[in-house]
């Protein structure tokens, strides 16, 4: 099975933390939140949309791509960097506001 073209979008980084976008076809296909920890290596949250059509074979070069577009120091092979992937789907986007609920 061929694994599809994936373009990395960063949307929020901070000190000790990213998240990135996976776009599939132009379209957001999946998640990632980073964590940078004390000891040098990093822990990170997949989530993989459904709408992005997701074959469990994919998830290793998915993975793989993140890992050498943007962390450079640490790899899963040598134990420096870990995932946890799950499957879920956007429901909304919640912010603070002013107003009372």
């Amino acid at each position: 099975m061929e694994t599809p073209v994936i373009t990395w979008k960063r949307t929020l980084r901070t000190p000790s933390s990213e998240r990135f976008l996976a776009l599939k076809d132009g379209r957001e296909a999946a998640a990632v939140d980073l964590h940078y920890l004390a000891n040098g290596t990093v822990s990170g949250t997949v989530i993989l949309l459904r709408d992005g059509d997701w074959k469990e074979e994919q998830v290793p070069r998915l993975l793989a791509s993140l890992d050498e577009d943007f962390l450079p120091d640490v790899d899963l092979a040598h134990g420096t960097l870990t995932y946890t992937v799950v499957i879920g789907e956007v429901i909304g986007n919640f912010e603070a506001s002013d107003k009372p609920a």
